[in-house]
């Protein structure tokens, strides 16, 4: 009979991590990697970007050797029926023991929950993107609802391939409250310089045209396209965790080593939720976390977590963002954002405690650093 080893539900960049992190810590037992997406473990960001430009862009996370001479099973298109402290049950029956579980199953698009919603393209995965890219071209009719991050990067990369483009949003200055106000100020102004049409509205209905698509809107105004994609979110994947007893809310609830309440069973990634913090859903913290859970089972110390950061790309600007902007400050400027340089620091008894660097080339390393660091500014 098989050794029990840790088994990793999820094969994302969070599941990867684990994975990666156990054989560089040292484990010898099993370690199993499951996924139920074909093919190799990619990498999400590029979904929106490049992958739309050209579906024939790689996004692997790792080579295949990687899996191989790490003595990880990797075990892809395959879902899972069931999750206990000792073992794992996949579809078709096989039951993989375990000496450890890490969930790190991630979340599904959210649709658009509206009547007509399910008649809108989501992003989320490899073959969302390939869907979505062969259907843009140039004079494509495509309007996108929800300005935020995916949302943005779609309209930029549908924008750049000669789409017209609608981008709708209720409100009216989209992810002020991640990049504050002068930031997205500067992120609307260049969309509408790079020729997206911006709609403050909320969507009341999607239905089919003789054209098309018809997007009715709360403001009793409609729009039409020829296809629709909606960038609302994700819903977390709790129904395993739930299924095995452990506790969510917004998440699966876990400690800040990654381990939920039954013993044996950890959480990684977007679907975890440290207690008494809010979820997080960037690339960063799906990496740290799973290395964080790794250092729990192997019983190292579990490092503390850096400040959040992510980035975005859209319209030739690169935007990266440190820390979490505190709503009620006013930033200190470094650089125009009329020359599109620039960087915004936000301080709290005199020290950054997060910053917004826009098209700072290696400098933004310097900037995350700065915050990382709560330096003052000289």
């Amino acid at each position: 009979m098989r050794r029990a080893g840790v088994v990793v539900v999820g094969a994302g960049l969070a599941g990867v991590s684990v994975a990666e992190a156990l054989r560089a810590g040292g484990y010898a037992e099993p370690v199993t990697l499951v996924g139920d997406e074909p093919g190799d473990p990619y990498d999400r960001p590029p979904l929106s970007k490049e992958v739309l430009a050209d579906p024939s862009t790689e996004n692997i996370l790792r080579a295949k050797e990687f899996y191989t001479d790490n003595a990880i099973e990797l075990v892809t298109g395959t879902a899972v029926r069931e999750v206990g402290p000792e073992s794992v049950l996949l579809a078709g029956g096989r039951v993989v023991p375990a000496s450890a579980v890490v969930l790190a199953t991630g979340g599904r698009a959210r649709p658009l929950p509206v009547p007509g919603g399910q008649l809108c393209h989501v992003l989320r995965t490899r073959a969302d993107a390939e869907r979505i890219a062969v259907l843009l071209a140039p004079g494509v009719r495509l309007v996108v609802v929800g300005a935020g991050l995916v949302g943005a990067e779609v309209a930029s990369s549908a924008k750049d391939l000669g789409c017209d483009v609608v981008l709708v949003d209720p409100l009216d200055l989209p992810l002020a409250g991640a990049v504050g106000t002068l930031v997205a100020e500067f992120l609307r102004e260049r969309q509408r310089s790079a020729g997206v049409r911006l709609v403050t509205a909320g969507v009341a209905a999607v239905e089919e045209a003789a054209d098309g698509l018809r997007v009715l809107l709360t403001d009793g105004s409609a729009l039409s396209g020829d296809l629709v994609v909606a960038g609302v979110g994700i819903t977390p994947e709790l129904a395993l965790a739930r299924a095995a007893g452990v506790g969510v809310a917004q998440g699966i609830l876990v400690h800040p080593d990654f381990r939920t309440e039954v013993p044996g069973i950890l959480a990684v990634g977007d679907v975890a939720q440290i207690r008494g913090r809010e979820r997080v859903e960037h690339w960063e913290f799906a990496q740290v976390s799973g290395r964080a859970a790794a250092a729990a089972i192997l019983g190292q110390q579990v490092p503390d977590l850096p400040p959040p950061w992510w980035w975005t790309d859209r319209h030739g600007d690169h935007v990266e963002v440190t820390g979490r902007v505190p709503a009620a400050h006013t930033p200190v400027l470094d650089g125009s954002a009329t020359d599109g340089r620039f960087t915004a620091y936000w301080l709290e008894e005199g020290r950054v405690v997060a910053a917004v660097a826009v098209n700072q080339g290696r400098h933004s390393r310097t900037v995350r650093r700065q915050v990382q660091e709560r330096a003052t500014l000289g």
